[in-house]
């Protein structure tokens, strides 16, 4: 499903900014821990080797997995919070956890986490974030929210409200990227835009990018952190075990500590802005040239719904349908062709054309059924 991202009224929730948080440091705030909790030895293994690197501000791991199909490890349970506690009073690192549940949240908040995200899989529910919103009522824990599974940046915003609605003050999104049914180099696509459209609708927002998610094998986890920090992204979320080759649940995306430390000294950190005027003329020269292409493309993209509507009466005329798949395949293979030639990604020509398409059926359905 293609976001509607259109001109919106930005919102205003009442969100504490990070900097103000009490486990941020520095930018990027760290969130790091396995995927599940498997046993107290693991757990405490990885807590020490990520504590020892200094750079972690939050401890997570999942104790309740929800699968994608069963007979598959579903998670620890209730005891798993026993040893994420552990951890913290040994070794100083605040802990979280997912919650699918208000049962989840009663029993993270009755073992004093200090935080719990909401996995993409409950962000898509609203009735479930009424439920765990209710249960999370008069706490003063983080929440997380990642967002939904489909690319749909109205449900992220209704999840994030619904839990803000709640007194959560603490708020803050992931960005772990869509499930489509498009083929891509990652195990989700990033789909950027999405985002960086819910930060222009709720600027007080904090947004942590999952790139172990996103890219779903330790080798993309550099890069997608890096186009992060880019994107002036506030934190990451990484998986990191003590040893991702036992893992018993996604052992490809996770990396150790001292592979996580790598990935983080390798990072370039950007300012979001500056004063320099040897930068500011020469930005805003080269953004009014942008400013008259993005003109000169609205012209074109008229232009081209013009014939559309052309195309649409001939076929009306001739008793048609609107779609012709050999045509629109033809048209799509040579455009990504084309565009690859040019520099520009399979994925952006695909999105691209895919909503231009969309918009020449529209037409043509209104010509269709013109009197």
């Amino acid at each position: 499903m293609t976001p509607d991202i259109t001109a919106h009224a930005k919102r205003r929730l009442n969100i504490i900014p990070i900097e103000e948080w009490p486990i941020y440091k520095q930018r990027p705030l760290l969130i790091a821990g396995p995927c599940s909790a498997e046993s107290e030895e693991q757990v405490m293994l990885t807590a020490a080797g990520l504590a020892a690197t200094g750079r972690v501000d939050l401890f997570r791991a999942g104790i309740w997995k929800p699968r994608t199909r069963p007979d598959k490890f579903e998670g620890v349970g209730t005891v798993g919070l026993k040893w994420l506690r552990q951890a913290r009073e040994v070794y100083g690192l605040p802990v979280s956890v997912e919650v699918a549940t208000e049962k989840h949240v009663y029993e993270a908040l009755k073992h004093s986490v200090d935080a719990v995200w909401i996995g993409a899989r409950t962000s898509v529910n609203p009735f479930a974030l009424n439920e765990i919103a209710s249960a999370l009522k008069g706490s003063d824990v983080m929440v997380f929210i990642k967002n939904p599974v489909n690319p749909d940046l109205e449900l992220w915003i209704g999840a994030v409200e619904r839990i803000s609605k709640a007194g959560i003050t603490r708020l803050a999104a992931i960005h772990r990227g869509f499930s489509t049914w498009e083929k891509c180099v990652f195990r989700n696509q990033p789909r950027w835009q999405i985002p960086v459209e819910l930060r222009q609708r709720i600027p007080d927002l904090p947004m942590i990018c999952d790139p172990s998610h996103m890219g779903g094998d330790r080798s993309f986890i550099g890069d997608l952190s890096q186009k992060a920090m880019d994107l002036n992204y506030d934190g990451l979320m990484i998986e990191s075990h003590n040893d991702p080759a036992s893992a018993l649940s996604d052992r490809k995306q996770q990396v150790t500590p001292s592979e996580l430390t790598q990935i983080l000294d390798s990072l370039v950190l950007r300012s979001p802005t500056s004063d320099d005027p040897e930068f500011l003329e020469p930005i805003e020269d080269l953004r009014s040239q942008i400013d008259v292409y993005d003109n000169l493309l609205l012209d074109i993209l008229e232009s081209r719904m013009q014939v559309a509507e052309t195309i649409g009466r001939y076929k009306k005329e001739h008793n048609i349908t609107i779609l012709q798949s050999t045509r629109w395949k033809e048209v799509k293979d040579n455009a990504v062709d084309k565009g690859v030639r040019k520099g520009l990604t399979p994925e952006f020509i695909q999105i691209f054309l895919e909503a231009i398409h969309q918009e020449s059926i529209t037409h043509q359905m209104k010509v269709m059924k013109e009197d």
